[in-house]
Parts: C-alpha cells; structure tokens; sequence
C-alpha cells in the first residue's frame, strides 16, 4: 500500500509539470491496489486525466481555491481540530517530533499537519498501523468529499480511497458536525473572512475540549517510528 499512499499524497500537492509528467506512472500504481474499490479508482483516474491534459495555470488556480482559499477543504489536519487555538502550536511540535524519530526531514516551510506530508509518513509504515492511524482522521477526509462532490470536483476520490484505506470508518454524527459548518465559495470573499473568523472547530455532538483533545491524542497516538524513511520530494 506504500505505493498507492504515496501516489495520493502526490495528487493533494500543487500541480506542476513534474506532476503532469507523473500522471501515467501514478495512475499505474492506484491500478495495481486493489484495496481501493473500482469505482473510486476510477474518479483517481478522472483527476490524473485532468492532470495530464490540462492547463497547469487552470489546475494551480482550482487547487488554490479549493484547498488554499476554503477553510473547510485545508489540507492541515489540525485546522479542522484546533482552528487558530493556542493548542494547535503544540499539536505541531508533537507530531513534527513523531516525523523526526522516523527521520523524516521537513522544510523549514512545511508544517507536518499537511495532509501530503502525512500520507508520506504513512507510506513507510506497515499496513495494518497505516490503516488505523487512517481511521483517525477519516470523518474530516469524509466531510471534505463530500464538499468536494458539491462542488463537482475530481479530488473527491482522493478523500474517498483514504477513507476506503481506512481501518475505522467515520461516525455519521461527527461527519455531520462538520458538514454543518459554513462552507461559502472561494469566490464569496466576504463569506470566506467570516468563515475564517470563525472559533476553533468542535467535532461531535455537543463535543468539548475534552473530544477534541482526545482526537488529536488518538492521532498522534497512532504513530509509529519508522527507520530508514527517505527525505520527501520538495513541494512548490
């Protein structure tokens, strides 16, 4: 599965021409897993067609405004856990120091929430912890698919073959506290300042600090150190 979890972290990074280039030998690798269903392959299949054939400045303006401009669609974990809380600062110390045992390096510029740089992690670990730890976070990949799917966008299947990869499935309930939340357009500049004005977020029916807290514990919990971990491709 090591293959198949690198190749979605590939397909959540920036667009470039390296990974136009990459579509074909990325789609050879979802191919050969056969723990994602047919039918979700087939939406990967869709998004490295689109790669592969379209305008890079067409598909670097839909990633920014989709996962750069949208709070609800971030590609940082814990901004779907903390929000701006004080408690985020520490949550990144915590699993930046689970990456580095791994030796895993990171970029002065990266933070180790990134949904890519997790995915990459994941990769060198074996596939029954890979599962689990995937579980952990599977109702906030749930919630983003099915954002993704209003939106009629390709990415949808990434979110759906991680949930698919996953040992724990999401709980309706928490999936729904997140899809209640305001979700206005990257266009609609002043429903996206309210929307990142927002409180940090709570998961779960009446879910307190205490819910929260316990998420990211059961996150970073889940991480296993992993020796030999090859450096990570640079990221635009």
């Amino acid at each position: 599965m090591s293959k198949t979890l690198k190749a979605l972290s590939a397909l959540l990074t920036y667009p470039t021409s390296e990974l136009q280039q990459a579509a074909g030998e990325i789609s050879e690798a979802l191919e050969g897993d056969t723990l994602i269903p047919a039918r979700i392959r087939g939406q990967l299949h869709t998004l490295l067609s689109e790669f592969a054939s379209g305008d890079l400045y067409d598909l670097q303006e839909r990633y920014v405004l989709l996962f750069d401009r949208t709070r609800t669609l971030s590609l940082h974990l814990f901004e779907h856990v903390h929000g701006e809380s004080r408690d985020r600062g520490q949550a990144m110390i915590d699993l930046k120091s689970q990456y580095e045992q791994a030796g895993l390096a990171m970029s002065a510029a990266e933070l180790p929430d990134f949904v890519p740089l997790f995915l990459e992690y994941l990769a060198t670990q074996p596939l029954k912890e890979a599962c689990q730890t995937l579980g952990q976070p599977a109702h906030i990949f749930a919630a983003m698919a099915e954002r993704l799917r209003k939106r009629q966008s390709s990415y949808e299947g990434v979110f759906r073959a991680l949930i698919a990869l996953s040992a724990a499935k999401p709980k309706d309930e928490e999936v729904s506290a997140l899809l209640e939340l305001p979700d206005p357009e990257a266009t609609d500049l002043a429903a996206l300042d309210a929307a990142w004005a927002d409180k940090p977020v709570h998961f779960g029916p009446g879910a307190g600090d205490g819910c929260k807290e316990d998420l990211i514990a059961r996150v970073r919990g889940a991480l296993r150190p992993a020796p030999d971990m090859p450096r990570p491709t640079p990221r635009s």
